[in-house]
């Protein structure tokens, strides 16, 4: 399971090293850790890096996340995500590009998922306060399910490999980029992919406050949804995050 995405993190590589180098990277990274002792005792962290480069004509932008938790006896949570988008400008808003995601979520029923797509991205507003973009495409998916094997305290003992689906699916997205003050802004990102199967749905919502020029604290909140997901599994997953943020400029 971990090998197919270490084979996409290691395309994702390529392609930003492919990059010219006198362009400028910028974007944030970000950490969380949390831990409690006592009558309840769990450990939880998690790590974000989001990288843009940009020139006349070309816009890549690549991104992966961790996220783990135990409580004192097993963990309870371990997802990996990774994703690349290349973006070619026909004009200052409107953009073609090509997507690479991929996901391993080891408590979700599914032993990976990945999704290539291509498609049209529009910035509809673009000023000093406010940013937002869509983007419509199709593509194609594919995933393999997995059964978990629990104890009655919920302990994964064992996962059992499935079928492997594949299916054609429309892509949609959003990036929303606010700013009140100086030191505040909101941002939102949506990603929904329609497929003959199940629709999946990932958002995530994040306030920020900047503590100086390069460092931040956000406070998020992410949605992962699935219509139909594997049996025994939720539809629904929620994450709440206090992260400590470096801003690449």
């Amino acid at each position: 399971m971990l090998s197919h995405f270490l084979k996409l993190l290691a395309v994702v590589s390529l392609i930003t090293l492919a990059a010219p180098a006198q362009a400028q990277w910028t974007g944030k990274a970000e950490l969380g850790f949390l831990q409690s002792a006592g009558n309840t005792e769990a450990t939880s962290a998690n790590t974000k890096l989001d990288l843009t480069h940009e020139t006349r004509r070309w816009k890549n932008n690549s991104a992966i996340a961790a996220l783990y938790s135990e409580n004192a006896e097993f963990s309870t949570a371990e997802r990996y995500e990774a994703r690349h988008q290349v973006d070619y400008k026909i004009t200052d808003r409107l953009s073609w590009f090509g997507a690479l995601r991929g996901e391993q979520d080891r408590f979700s029923g599914f032993a990976y998922q990945a999704t290539v797509s291509t498609g049209a991205s529009y910035l509809f507003i673009d000023s000093a306060d406010t940013k937002l973009d869509f983007s419509l495409g199709a593509g194609y998916k594919r995933s393999k399910l997995e059964t978990l094997v629990k104890s009655e305290a919920g302990e994964v003992l064992d996962r059992i490999e499935g079928e492997l689906e594949t299916d054609a699916v429309g892509t949609f997205g959003s990036n929303y980029e606010h700013s009140f003050t100086e030191t505040t802004k909101v941002t939102n990102k949506l990603l929904a992919e329609f497929g003959g199967d199940n629709t999946a749905v990932a958002n995530d919502l994040a306030l920020q406050v900047s503590m100086t020029q390069s460092l931040a604290l956000a406070v998020g909140f992410g949605i992962r949804y699935n219509s139909d997901p594997p049996p025994l599994s939720e539809s629904t997953d929620t994450l709440t995050t206090i992260n400590l943020v470096y801003n690449i400029k």
